[in-house]
């Protein structure tokens, strides 16, 4: 049986955990930043997880599935 192949460009985009979750960057951080608050750009910086509906279909992107 051949080997499981990552796909590459979800492997730039998407960290799995310890725990086994998906962890992924916040999107609207690229341009159009002067009119947000500090706080929604300080918040924007965090990572966020992949739900857990979708989490098996990232695993799976990621070669843990």
């Amino acid at each position: 049986m051949p080997k499981q192949k990552t796909n590459r460009s979800a492997r730039k985009r998407f960290k799995v955990t310890k725990n086994g979750k998906v962890r992924r960057n916040k999107a609207f951080r690229r341009h159009l930043l002067a009119g947000r608050s500090t706080k929604t750009k300080r918040n924007l910086r965090r990572h966020a997880l992949v739900c857990a509906a979708e989490r098996r279909t990232y695993l799976r992107l990621l070669g843990h599935g």
